[in-house]
């Protein structure tokens, strides 16, 4: 399917905070209660609309573990949106935030979008972050922010989705230009070419052969 943006996302924070069931959950619309621990990075994508256009998001769910930070670093490379992760009934997850930031910030393009996730929403009972410090958080250090229940699917949608808006919106202002280093773009020019493109520099062969059509009539941010 032809779409007009291609948004890299990360999803980022402490394991075992729900990183990898938002995903499935945005995706799939499903909920996995049993869920292995990533290893390195998992992939996922969507299409959205916003504004009558189609946008592809490929979403890249990343590792919460220490031991695979440096392999997570790596994947904030052309991400124009991140999703930082805690979970409301583990207040640790929550104290990590500022490390996770940091590091997002210090890896990532400076107008990266952060929308800040209190997860489990759903577990009421063993909340141990109220929402007004996730809230806090956000206001303090500029970020977007909502709880979600990757359980009942409860605002997932809209968490994925406000942060494309915000993305889209910076498009509009001209803060992501798509004349600049920021942007990749797909080879056109074959119905099954998957390439990508920086700065018109390939990063993989064609399976297809002859020539790549670059930027022809698409444009990715990332």
């Amino acid at each position: 399917m032809a779409y007009a943006y291609l948004f890299k996302y990360i999803i980022i924070g402490d394991t075992g905070v729900g990183k990898s069931c938002l995903l499935l959950q945005f995706t799939d619309k499903r909920f996995q209660p049993v869920h292995d621990l990533t290893i390195g990075v998992e992939f996922g994508a969507r299409m959205i609309t916003i504004d009558g256009k189609q946008i592809k998001l490929q979403i890249w769910d990343t590792a919460g573990q220490e031991s695979f930070r440096s392999i997570t670093r790596s994947y904030y490379r052309g991400a124009a949106g991140a999703l930082l992760v805690y979970d409301i009934t583990r207040r640790d997850t929550f104290n990590h935030l500022t490390t996770w930031l940091e590091d997002a910030r210090q890896h990532s393009n400076s107008n990266m979008v952060i929308m800040l996730i209190g997860n489990k929403s759903d577990l009421e009972s063993r909340r141990e972050v109220k929402k007004e410090e996730g809230e806090a958080f956000a206001r303090e250090h500029g970020l977007i922010f909502m709880e979600t229940s990757a359980k009942t699917a409860s605002n997932v949608e809209e968490a994925f989705i406000n942060t494309a808006k915000e993305i889209y919106e910076k498009i509009q202002e001209g803060v992501f230009d798509i004349n600049n280093e920021d942007i990749t773009a797909r080879c056109t020019g074959h119905p099954h070419c998957t390439n990508i493109f920086i700065q018109g520099r390939l990063l993989a062969r064609c399976l297809q052969g002859g020539e790549h059509l670059v930027f022809a009539h698409e444009h990715l941010i990332s």
